[in-house]
């Protein structure tokens, strides 16, 4: 959808009259169509969607996967081809515990374990899918699910053999390759790894910070909205407008972040330039994902980790130019330590990002890096809550797009 819409304005290129309003009212469009779907039709489908499944996990919340399928399918293509700065994962991960759900009824299973173990098994598929990355899938419903999920030979199975055909079926498609094409990086010398340790260090308040604004953007959100459809239309179309304006001005701001990354590793921008783009990407990752648009936020936050990471990488390397740092091996690290400060997963951001990369050298500078931020306790938790989906928080449960998310809360 996104390829298209830009091959539609590359049309026009030549007419600033034309490619202008044209890249406006294209975006716009899109990202209306996904606000609308999941107003209307589904309001579980707004934002991530991943605590929606946690809480059916639970038997808390209904599966209505005859709903949500299309709507998370057509809205999050909308949104995600308006260039607004969401990810796919989010999507994947619902679209597959539902999935699960509609195997199970199609085939009139009654058994809670078997509904309990479909469900995991196509969320962690999903999350596969998205990244081409199995062992990620396993660990993110090991970890990021473990009060949710029922530990018992048959469900871990399920999800092994989800998480394999998901892989399988990807790999057929789109081929054997990382899904983020980085350089092959040397391995971190040890005289380095105390610098990891200082990353690790900012990006623990770095992630809370960042889940603290995202709940201070849902209430604004919330309050402009009123839970009114008019409202919620303007604001999604006018967002998702402004996202295809930015990204003919600065296509680093805008989309999901996965072409932005290789690039910012390989250190192709100065640390002034990667600061910018890193603070202009907080700001559209936050109204974006904080409207609750469908979908999710893995990518634009490893984005964020990189442009950071890299940053910090080449100040390393000015400061201490005996230690022959490579600025992408710090670009890596911070993809891992920000999933881990704001998802409170450091095992599965730690895998993810080395499966993502085709890096397994880093891995020790990787743990060094992402266990740093466990600090803040329940504050932490409930706010890592609201990362995953912005139905978490109570002013928009219920009330905003995104309603019906649960978090801690599941």
């Amino acid at each position: 959808m996104q390829q298209q819409r830009l091959a539609s304005l590359a049309q026009v290129a030549d007419s600033w009259l034309l490619v202008w309003p044209l890249a406006f009212i294209l975006s716009a469009a899109l990202a209306a169509l996904g606000y609308y779907l999941v107003r209307r039709f589904a309001p579980e489908a707004g934002g991530s969607g991943i605590p929606e499944i946690e809480g059916a996990l639970e038997e808390l919340r209904p599966v209505r996967w005859w709903r949500v399928i299309p709507v998370k399918f057509i809205g999050g293509m909308g949104t995600l081809g308006a260039g607004m700065v969401l990810g796919r994962e989010g999507p994947t991960v619902q679209m597959g515990g539902n999935v699960g759900r509609m195997v199970l009824d199609a085939l009139r299973i009654r058994g809670a374990e078997a509904r309990h173990t479909l469900l995991a098994t196509g969320a962690a598929a999903g999350l596969s899918a998205a990244f081409n990355a199995p062992l990620a899938g396993i660990l993110f419903i090991i970890e990021e699910m473990r009060p949710q999920f029922r530990y018992n030979l048959i469900s871990i199975k399920a999800v092994f053999i989800g998480v394999i055909m998901s892989s399988v079926v990807f790999q057929l498609f789109n081929g054997q390759g990382a899904v983020i094409a980085v350089d092959k990086l040397s391995s971190a010398p040890i005289n380095t790894l105390w610098l990891y340790l200082v990353l690790g260090a900012i990006f623990g308040a770095v992630g809370v910070g960042f889940n603290a604004l995202i709940f201070r953007t849902q209430d604004m959100f919330a309050r402009l909205h009123g839970g009114r459809m008019r409202n919620v239309l303007l604001m999604g179309g006018l967002l998702g407008g402004v996202c295809g304006i930015l990204g003919l001005i600065q296509p680093e701001a805008a989309g999901g972040g996965f072409g932005l990354i290789p690039i910012a590793a390989a250190g192709n921008y100065s640390v002034g330039m990667l600061m910018f783009i890193f603070i202009t990407r907080i700001f559209t990752t936050l109204l974006c994902f904080g409207s609750g648009a469908p979908g999710g936020i893995f990518a634009p936050m490893l984005a964020l980790g990189t442009l950071f990471g890299t940053a910090f990488g080449l100040a390393g390397a000015h400061l201490f130019p005996q230690y022959g740092i490579e600025a992408g091996t710090f670009a890596i690290a911070g993809m891992g330590a920000l999933f881990a400060a704001t998802v409170r997963a450091p095992l599965t951001g730690i895998v993810l990002v080395l499966e993502m990369t085709d890096n397994y050298q880093l891995i020790l500078p990787m743990i060094i890096t992402c266990p740093r931020r466990y600090g803040g306790g329940a504050a932490a938790r409930r706010q890592a809550a609201v990362f995953v989906d912005p139905g978490a928080h109570p002013a928009t449960a219920g009330g905003a797009v995104g309603a019906g998310g649960g978090g801690e809360n599941k």
